[in-house]
């Protein structure tokens, strides 16, 4: 379905925001994006890095010749930072571009930092904890706004059924 074209009476929409619609791809996740997805993006880039950092810190020690039980085995653990590290950078950016998917992708990371959280925050390490807890309780939320939830409703690209 299409939607007619505007007639003159058809109060133009408000700075930043598409109509249905409107754009190359049916307006869903096009345009600008609310500053709760940019926060939530800016959110999961960071504790992309946040994993970088600490597998570089962790492929030091490793290599320079701390004791290990099992070389290929800290080798493995060295490669599921990474590799967790570039998925959270891929949601970071579809996030922003508005892909629907990445909603949930979010939500399950921001579980797994508070899971790491709140065991850090009772330990004793309150700032560590914080850091963690704080941003990840406010993408949590965010993630369930009503501009999010709109905004990241693209689907992708697929050519249209018949």
């Amino acid at each position: 379905m299409s939607r007619p074209p505007s007639t003159p009476s058809d109060p133009p929409p408000p700075a930043g925001e598409t109509r249905p619609g409107d754009g190359p791809a049916g307006g869903a996740g096009q345009g600008k994006p609310p500053v709760a997805a940019l926060v939530i993006a800016l959110v999961v880039a960071a504790e992309a890095t946040a994993l970088l950092v600490a597998a570089g810190w962790y492929a030091f020690e490793l290599f320079s010749g701390s004791p290990v039980l099992s070389f290929w085995g800290a080798v493995f653990t060295l490669g599921l930072l990474l590799a967790f590290s570039a998925w959270l950078y891929a949601v970071s950016v579809f996030l922003f571009r508005g892909y629907r998917w990445t909603r949930a992708a979010a939500m399950v990371a921001q579980l797994f930092v508070l899971t790491i959280g709140f065991p850090t925050l009772s330990g004793g390490l309150v700032l560590a904890g914080l850091a963690m807890v704080v941003p990840a309780l406010a993408a949590l939320v965010l993630l369930f706004h009503s501009t999010v939830i709109a905004f990241a409703s693209r689907t992708g690209n697929a050519p249209p059924a018949l």
